[in-house]
């Protein structure tokens, strides 16, 4: 059974490349979202490779195997479920199952992880948006724009949050901003570097930066 830090590592590295158009993930960029040394990451990527569960190519970086891949997958699904369970039935904020899921993913069995999903109704996105990986080892990634994108008059749909960070969850709770809500494009200032949009007849305006980690859909 693979350890913590190996299904860690493979979540890590699968979600880095996928954010980046499946180009190979660098150990800096593996490094940050562990929280750990360049070195200490170099060293586990090795391990990865000889595992079979990545190829790992120095100054190039690292690339999840089939089976590497099949390994993030199942521990997405149960992170994933994990958090829409705890949100749905506990009623845990979107910005509290993230932590909560990260200490349970690693502890509960596939077969209970099936039996959430059967309770929960086979749902096919979690609390923020993103898709939840089947039994079988595939997932349905929905090509989703930015907000920042969208031009001004365009009705829209928040569908998914790529900054799931506790703060900036609560920062887009507070503006009006949760999954599923729709509304409108006030106006796209890109000279100004700001977007407003119009939600139940009110206007928020935020940042370029914001809006670009916020996925729409309509």
């Amino acid at each position: 059974m693979p350890s913590l830090t190996i299904e860690n590592y493979v979540k890590t590295v699968y979600q880095t490349c996928v954010r980046q158009g499946n180009s190979p993930a660098g150990t800096g960029q593996i490094a940050t979202a562990l929280g750990v040394s360049p070195g200490t990451v170099t060293s586990m990527l090795k391990t990865l490779n000889e595992s079979g569960l990545a190829e790992y190519t120095p100054y190039e970086g690292v690339r999840l195997t089939e089976s590497g891949r099949n390994l993030a997958l199942r521990v997405l699904r149960r992170h994933r479920l994990i958090e829409l369970f705890l949100a749905q039935t506990l009623e845990l904020s979107w910005d509290e199952v993230h932590e909560e899921a990260e200490n349970m993913e690693h502890a509960v069995s596939d077969h209970l992880i099936d039996r959430i999903e059967k309770f929960l109704g086979y749902p096919t996105t979690d609390p923020h948006g993103d898709p939840i990986p089947r039994a079988d080892g595939t997932i349905e990634i929905t090509q989703n724009r930015s907000l920042a994108e969208a031009a001004a008059g365009e009705r829209f749909r928040l569908a998914r949050v790529l900054d799931q960070t506790p703060e900036f969850l609560r920062y887009l709770s507070e503006s009006g901003l949760l999954l599923g809500v729709e509304g409108e494009v006030a106006a796209n200032r890109r000279e100004a570097g700001v977007v407003t949009v119009k939600i139940d007849g009110v206007d928020t305006t935020v940042s370029r930066d914001v809006a670009e980690k916020l996925l729409i859909g309509m």
